[in-house]
């Protein structure tokens, strides 16, 4: 049986608490008897395994729903995931500012705060001060260290999400292959107080001596949240969904099957580096990428080099909002250069919806990308494509970096060995 995001829900007496848990957060069986219905399980094995997610904390019960029988009798009582129970740390880092909230378990922000957070500073810095923001924001929010159960981190870069490192980032020196979770987790101790034994159970599982399991640190690529936290809030039919985020650099991140696509080895959607014919340096080192003639950097060295003050996306941002015209004209010659790649894009992923993101994605830049899209594109890949910017903004990589983080732990099998830790 296929519960969210694709995965398979055991049935029979394979079911285990997580498996209940999973039909719950999904929607597919939110009472007692769909869950039997939904697993072949026995009224009371469902009631023991119910109860351990409700003495976790993990299950609450709701209002009355429908009378399944047409005899009539008293509603069903719902069940509901309770995000009241914990909280999770979300950053995302973009080359000169940061991002950093407080949100519940079901993706609402509670606290947050944007800053400067050079990324060329290094990752010792860099995730220090992280680690304050954090301690600062669950003041903000009422909340104590005790109750974060995860962290999520977007970072500007490819990530082995197996270990949580970047790979080679053409704009992050000197962090590849650095211990991210471990800097930003030991961060987040620091600043809060909070003692930690090492592992990854986070959720209050209580260790010897009182330390608490270290909080869980998971890191991806922020295109690859942007687009997560897109497809699942505004998205969640979409079966084949990109975005493409274009700021400093080039990035996309690709939803398919309620999953995100990473490759390999984490290194899809680094669109940004094919080489689309320019004599353009990348910072990559090589001559010639879409990111060295298209992006919201190269837009910005075009425009100082015609007297027009600009350092980075963010500046060109500025200039688009303010009906820059220059700027304006150059975001839609550096959409019509991504509008061409992304005709191959579509062409092989054939995706439903297209959104664009970053500095960049404005009405300029989208014009652009429109029209050499739909040019180069065979019609059967875009009949049935939307083509749309940003519904979260500037927290989109919060909100996906939040929904891995609770993903990945409330997952049927993570979620059994939390609720063993706990005693439950």
């Amino acid at each position: 049986m296929t519960g969210r995001a694709g995965r398979t829900v055991k049935a029979g007496n394979q079911a285990s608490a997580g498996d209940l848990l999973e039909l719950v957060r999904s929607g597919r069986a939110t009472t007692r008897g769909a869950l039997q219905q939904a697993t072949g399980l026995s009224r009371a094995t469902v009631g023991q395994r119910l109860d351990r997610l409700f003495r976790a904390g993990w299950l609450r019960e709701g209002a009355g729903g429908p009378v399944d029988s047409p005899l009539g009798g008293r509603p069903s009582i719902t069940l509901e995931f309770d995000d009241a129970h914990a909280v999770v740390l979300a950053a995302d880092l973009d080359t000169r500012h940061g991002r950093a909230a407080v949100l519940t378990l079901t993706g609402e922000i509670l606290a947050e705060h944007t800053g400067v957070l050079v990324i060329d500073e290094g990752p010792e810095t860099v995730l220090g001060e992280l680690g304050r923001w954090f301690a600062e924001l669950l003041e903000k929010a009422g909340h104590r260290a005790e109750e974060v159960c995860g962290i999520g981190l977007a970072v500007p870069g490819p990530v082995d999400t197996d270990t949580g490192r970047v790979v080679q980032p053409p704009i992050m020196p000197g962090w590849d292959g650095y211990d991210i979770r471990g800097r930003l987790g030991r961060a987040f101790a620091e600043h809060t107080g909070l003692r930690t034994a090492p592992g990854a159970g986070g959720g209050g599982a209580a260790q010897a001596g009182g330390a608490r399991a270290a909080v869980p640190v998971l890191v991806d690529n922020d295109a690859n949240l942007m687009a997560y936290g897109e497809q699942r809030t505004g998205y969640p039919d979409c079966s084949a969904f990109a975005l493409v985020k274009v700021s400093t650099g080039i990035g996309a991140g690709m939803v398919v099957g309620g999953s995100i696509y990473r490759g390999v080895d984490g290194g899809a959607g680094d669109i940004g580096h094919i080489r689309v014919g320019a004599e353009a340096l990348c910072r990559c080192g090589s001559y010639g990428c879409l990111a060295a003639v298209a992006s919201g950097g190269a837009v910005a060295r075009r425009l100082s080099e015609a007297g027009v003050p600009a350092a980075s996306g963010s500046d060109v941002r500025d200039l688009l909002t303010s009906g820059h015209p220059e700027a304006m004209a150059l975001a839609r010659e550096a959409g019509r250069q991504v509008g061409d790649v992304l005709a191959t894009v579509v062409t092989l992923l054939n995706p439903g919806v297209l959104m664009i993101a970053g500095d960049l994605a404005g009405t300029p830049f989208l014009t652009g990308v429109r029209e050499l899209l739909y040019q180069r594109a065979l019609p059967r890949s875009t009949a049935h494509l939307d083509v749309v910017t940003s519904r979260l903004g500037e927290r989109a990589g919060l909100v996906g970096a939040g929904a891995l983080v609770v993903e990945y732990l409330y997952a049927p099998e993570r979620a059994e060995e939390r609720l063993a830790a706990l005693g439950v």
